[in-house]
């Protein structure tokens, strides 16, 4: 993206004669906020990965309830005892720190496919919009010093992808 608008402002420099008719901006965080397939796809996910999240918990739950164990009866635990309940809680930390390691980890996998696809909807409906309103360049709001409102797109783009679900 950050090239195509270089690209478009190093022509506009070079040749004013080239400058394109018409230019419109988009915000795409703006766009992604307002659309519901965005809020649909993340309670998509937490329900995937719903019995995951709720077995890490009860790891850490279970962790927390020896550390408080551990803390409280130190006094008077044998020894045995104490290397036990220790052991005990390297060995549930080591389960957590995997279990959580790759619940975050499929999660994150998970939610990055989900967002190309959504992507991939919010870019058909830019180009649909850019060719219906017949604009020669779209870029991001952010790459521009100054944008009149009517040149910005965002709203078109959230009401074309809804019309396109």
């Amino acid at each position: 993206m950050k090239k195509l608008m270089t690209v478009a402002l190093m022509m506009a420099v070079m040749a004013p004669s080239a400058w394109a008719e018409k230019i419109g901006v988009l915000d795409m965080r703006a766009i992604m906020a307002q659309l519901p397939q965005a809020e649909a796809m993340m309670q998509g996910l937490q329900n995937e990965f719903s019995e995951r999240v709720a077995a890490v918990r009860k790891i850490e739950t279970e962790l927390k309830t020896l550390a408080e164990k551990q803390q409280k009866d130190a006094l008077i635990m044998t020894n045995e005892q104490k290397t036990e309940l220790s052991r005990q809680l390297e060995s549930l930390n080591a389960d957590y720190q995997l279990k959580g390691k790759a619940l975050q980890e499929d999660m994150k996998k998970r939610q990055n496919e989900e967002q190309q696809k959504l992507l991939m909807k919010v870019q058909t409906a830019i180009n649909s919009v850019a060719e219906a309103e017949k604009f020669d360049i779209i870029l991001q709001r952010g790459a521009a010093v100054y944008v009149n409102d009517a040149a910005d797109i965002s709203a078109k783009v959230v009401e074309a992808v809804g019309k396109g679900n």
